[in-house]
């Protein structure tokens, strides 16, 4: 199976570098600094901790928000790397262009799925589940990091696509699994929060 599997990412491989070397949307000429920095800081996640440091100081929904967002990255961050062992798939072959030199760091891991588009998706569906106006801030930055990936030829585009559709499923997951702990602890009688009042009102 992951020999079949490998063989159908190498076609893969090759159709979708044809399908890029054209493209004057992701060119190979060295990228803005801004695409750099917001490559860098958006690993591992870091940047979403961050954003959702800034959404923790308000109570309620927005709070909540953040935990939410904060603990989808953290599942999204952990799997996607096994996912790719499991699915393994060698990286364009960018080393020589300036848009690749430009990279801070190098990535040498799988390929498939981005873990980049993963977390910034999971982030922002957790979040925006909880609290829409914040996933509406949110949104455009995941899409920029996103694009990120593709514009610095770290990934394939259909590894950012698998990034993406798994950090949506991760998050709404996650957000499934939060509302149900709550509601359990709702009826056992116990508090849902610490930021809600003894009524239960934010």
């Amino acid at each position: 199976m992951r020999k079949w599997l490998g063989r159908a990412a190498e076609r893969m491989n090759r159709w979708e570098a044809d399908a890029v070397a054209p493209s004057t949307v992701l060119p190979p000429d060295t990228p803005a600094p801004e695409v750099t920095v917001l490559t860098t800081v958006a690993r591992g996640g870091l940047l979403w901790v961050g954003m959702a440091a800034v959404l923790a100081i308000r109570r309620g929904r927005a709070r909540r928000a953040a935990r939410d967002g904060v603990v989808a990255v953290g599942v999204a961050s952990a799997s996607s790397p096994l996912i790719g062992w499991w699915l393994p798939r060698q990286r364009p072959a960018a080393d020589h262009l300036p848009v690749y030199q430009a990279l801070i760091q190098k990535p040498t891991s799988s390929s498939f799925p981005s873990a980049h588009a993963a977390t910034a998706a999971a982030f922002t569906t957790a979040i925006a589940r909880e609290s829409p106006a914040a996933g509406l801030v949110v949104a455009p930055v995941a899409v920029a990091v996103a694009h990120s990936r593709l514009r610095t030829r770290a990934h394939w585009p259909s590894d950012v696509i698998a990034g993406a559709l798994w950090g949506i499923a991760v998050g709404e997951a996650t957000r499934r699994l939060l509302m149900t702990t709550r509601g359990r602890r709702q009826h056992s009688g116990r508090p849902v929060s610490l930021y809600q009042t003894a009524d239960g009102a934010d």
